[in-house]
């Protein structure tokens, strides 16, 4: 028997309603990030507009002791990134924000790369093959299709252009619990693990090392992931469900021209 039970339509209407919400908050966010600003402002700013303008909830704050509303990632760190007032933006660095929106019990879990002034190719590069590598996951997904398609056009993708996969962290299956099953496994081999049904909401979020692959955890914060050698990491990250023909991106913004 399946572990993962598919949503209702009523539910599958809560989860596009959370999701769009996520994605606003990246839009709003998004022209805002300048160099001289700090990580804490920019959380400061996500969880006014999450709490004051939606009248919805963000996830991560206390979430199993999270001290902040959004994710900030920024440059060597892979994910879960504290905002800090300490932490200035300079010209040149990468930054993944991270946002997960509860509203009506409903979760929409989402992130963007962005470049803070002039970025050199390479980083450029390694956030672009990052959101392909996303775009060819989603591109697969329809009944049928096995999480490990998933992670093997992600994994080949990323290597082919000589990047490595973070395997330590995954996407998840998400609705009125923020991580559930499935894992999401950003590595693997075609068609094997869990075979997909319409009405199954879960995250891709693929984080792809411009080295190797190997992660550190901050010990003194529990928090912060590293890559181990101090290059660059990116992520991106679309919440979808299911559908009987192909996926429905909860968490696209407007201004994304999805590329399948």
């Amino acid at each position: 028997m399946n572990p993962v039970k598919p949503k209702t339509q009523s539910e599958l209407d809560g989860m596009r309603l959370a999701g769009s919400l996520a994605a606003e908050v990246l839009e709003m966010i998004a022209p805002q990030v300048v160099a001289g600003m700090t990580t804490g402002e920019i959380d400061r700013i996500c969880h006014d507009h999450i709490v004051s303008v939606q009248k919805a909830t963000p996830a991560p704050l206390n979430y199993k002791g999270f001290p902040k509303s959004i994710c900030t990632s920024v440059n060597e760190v892979i994910c879960h990134g504290i905002p800090s007032d300490s932490k200035k933006l300079r010209g040149g660095d990468i930054i993944n924000i991270d946002v997960t929106v509860i509203k009506d019990g409903w979760h929409g879990d989402t992130s963007i790369m962005l470049g803070v002034g002039d970025v050199a190719p390479h980083a450029d590069r390694l956030m672009r093959v990052t959101q392909e590598c996303l775009y060819q996951a989603l591109a697969l997904i329809q009944p049928g299709a096995t999480l490990g398609d998933l992670g093997a056009v992600i994994q080949n993708h990323a290597e082919a252009n000589y990047y490595s996969v973070v395997r330590e962290y995954c996407g998840h299956g998400i609705g009125q619990v923020f991580h559930e099953e499935p894992q999401v496994l950003h590595y693997g081999r075609a068609g094997t693990g869990l075979r997909l049904e319409p009405g199954m909401t879960f995250t891709v979020e693929p984080m792809i090392n411009a080295g190797k692959r190997y992660t550190k955890l901050n010990a003194r914060d529990g928090w912060t992931v590293t890559t181990r050698d101090g290059r660059l990491s990116a992520q991106w990250e679309h919440t979808i469900a299911v559908t009987e023909s192909g996926c429905e991106v909860f968490t696209r913004r407007r201004d994304e021209a999805l590329p399948f």
